[in-house]
């Protein structure tokens, strides 16, 4: 049952995160809210996220409530000192050695979880996906908590995930007690996560740490075959895997040449959007189209939402526009929004993985008809 009528309270962090103790001081409130069992969005390098005590089953279901969240989607759980490895999990050699590399930071490790860690904050799952974030808000709410942080995206679930304080107030004002202003994030996609559980260590959600760094570190990774196509019947792993997420309450389609090799690809895909949006506007529905600012140009007078969603030849710039991009095609009611396509690899892989979750698999190639 999702509580509602809460008295939220907004606390801006934005002109002390340099200054320790003035961030201590600011956050105070929140932290001890969250070791009584309250809820607390805050902000991390990646999105913001929706924090309760990892280790307290009550607290972690309250997380499932306010966001409307299937009980099988497992949280990531939040810690400030690497040695908390060994009191939530049974970390090997490459946690450790993936935790020297890239904490804190964007990175989310999976371990065989002890028994401290409860089935509700896991998802019924036997393990457990940790995190230590790089946000200096981020890391002086958990130590002086006292508490590991369970902290799914701070959104309703399904919908575009938070970078900004104002998409958190959107979604969770009045279901919970704390929302921490820390400006815009940084990433804006969530933070990669590993399984090293098994024999071979697998990524389950791309991100910004890359595959190919990853394997700097710790020799081979595989690709869970579970993210090149929808699941079905079947647990998640981790976050993100299974559900539709970060969509927009219109329908969403991605547009890409079928052999992106071809001289003129991009011009196809362009004149197909421009095609597919005026028969939408035609029909009177309002539309949206989301491009690069290398495109944008070629969209003007197509479209009653143009959102551009950063440079092409710089990917981390559409990371972080990504889902602040799609809320804004929210706030314009569009009934059917368009996107050109970013296969690659590296970020490019992991901002199709969330174009993809966004679009329900939903993609038209140049000289297919609409699905």
């Amino acid at each position: 049952m999702i509580e509602e009528n809460i008295d939220t309270k907004i606390v801006d962090v934005t002109t002390c995160e340099n200054d320790r103790e003035m961030l201590d001081r600011s956050l105070y409130g929140a932290a001890q809210c969250l070791r009584a069992g309250g809820l607390v969005a805050f902000p991390t390098e990646t999105v913001y996220g929706l924090g309760a005590d990892a280790l307290n089953e009550t607290a972690a279901k309250r997380i499932y409530a306010a966001k409307g969240r299937p009980s099988d989607n497992p949280l990531i759980v939040h810690i400030a000192e690497v040695q908390d490895l060994e009191v939530l999990g049974y970390p090997n050699e490459k946690a450790y050695a993936l935790a020297q590399a890239f904490w804190p930071g964007p990175l989310t490790i999976i371990l065989p979880k002890k028994d401290i860690v409860p089935h509700g904050t896991t998802g019924g799952l036997d393990t457990v996906a940790i995190r230590m974030p790089s946000h200096p808000a981020a890391l002086s709410l958990i130590r002086q908590s006292g508490v590991y942080v369970a902290a799914p995206s701070a959104n309703t679930s399904g919908r575009p995930s938070p970078t900004k304080a104002e998409h958190v107030i959107e979604d969770m004002n009045g279901k919970i007690e704390y929302i921490i202003d820390g400006g815009p994030v940084g990433i804006g996609i969530e933070s990669t996560i590993i399984d090293v559980s098994g024999d071979v260590p697998t990524i389950l959600r791309p991100g910004f740490i890359t595959k190919k760094m990853l394997e700097q570190i710790i020799g081979e990774v595989i690709i869970d075959p579970a993210l090149e196509k929808p699941m079905e019947n079947c647990h998640p792993k981790a976050p993100g895997m299974k559900y539709t997420h970060y969509a927009p309450k219109g329908q969403l389609s991605l547009v890409e040449a079928r052999h992106v090799e071809e001289d003129g690809s991009q011009q196809a895909v362009i004149r197909k959007i421009c095609e597919l949006a005026d028969e939408k506007r035609a029909e009177g529905y309002t539309v949206g189209i989301m491009a690069p600012e290398e495109t944008l140009p070629c969209y003007e007078g197509h479209a009653d939402a143009l959102v551009c969603v950063g440079a092409r030849h710089e990917r981390n710039t559409v990371a972080a526009g990504l889902y602040a991009a799609l809320r804004e095609f929210d706030a314009a009611n569009a009934d059917y929004i368009y996107a050109e396509s970013f296969r690659g690899d590296g970020l490019s892989y992991a901002i199709m993985n969330r174009l993809l979750k966004a679009a329900g698999q939903r993609v038209i190639q140049v000289g297919d008809d609409p699905v």
